[in-house]
């Protein structure tokens, strides 16, 4: 359970909340507006994060999507888990394109 945040239309007070909380993208460097990676910004973009903040998934920042599963302390096993769990509910939620070629 979390919030999702659109960068589109998103409030000041929004925006730095989540840079406060090393959580927001910026638009992309000078590579990626020379590929073309950046039109239409913000627009499609956003960030999803669990009620802890200890889980987020960004959304067309410069990949589709970056999954991120993050804690305080050395817990890697449920860091892993969390983001095992999370990869298997998207994989069932959203069918992936792919080529067998």
């Amino acid at each position: 359970k979390g919030t999702f945040y659109p960068l589109t239309g998103m409030s000041k007070e929004t925006q730095q909340q989540l840079i406060d909380d090393h959580f927001l993208f910026k638009e992309g460097d000078r590579f990626l507006q020379a590929a073309n990676a950046c039109r239409f910004w913000p627009t499609g973009r956003g960030i999803y994060h669990n009620e802890n903040k200890t889980f987020l998934v960004w959304c067309n920042e410069e990949d589709h999507l970056r999954i991120i599963s993050m804690q305080m302390g050395g817990a890697l096993k449920q860091v892993y888990k969390r983001l095992g769990t999370a990869v298997n509910d998207i994989e069932k939620r959203i069918p992936l394109s792919h080529n067998d070629r």
